[in-house]
């Protein structure tokens, strides 16, 4: 069976993965562990924020840096924190 994507193989360059990326790949540091955070805080509304898009969607761990645990611990003070009324579930409409 043939491979997929036709003609966009054909024309990329052996050993390059997208045109345009140079250089090797820098991994974003988790914030919590340089902080040395042990538990976050679901009442710390200004630092949650930074964890959620602006259609207040939870982001992801490939976009916020953070490692697997504090990224469970995020996802779970802002889940407290919306029932809480603290954090809206939705933004605002159009």
């Amino acid at each position: 069976m043939p491979p997929r994507g036709g003609e966009r193989d054909r024309d990329r360059q052996p050993g390059r993965k997208r045109p345009g990326q140079a250089g090797p790949i820098r991994r974003k540091s988790c914030f919590f562990c340089k902080d040395k955070v042990d538990e976050i805080d679901y009442k710390n509304v200004n630092q949650l924020r930074r964890y959620i898009s602006e259609r207040g969607k939870i982001r992801s761990r490939r976009i916020t840096g953070a490692c697997r645990r504090h990224q469970r611990q995020v996802a779970v003070a802002v889940k407290r924190a919306r029932e809480m009324a603290l954090l809206p579930y939705v933004s605002e409409g159009r």
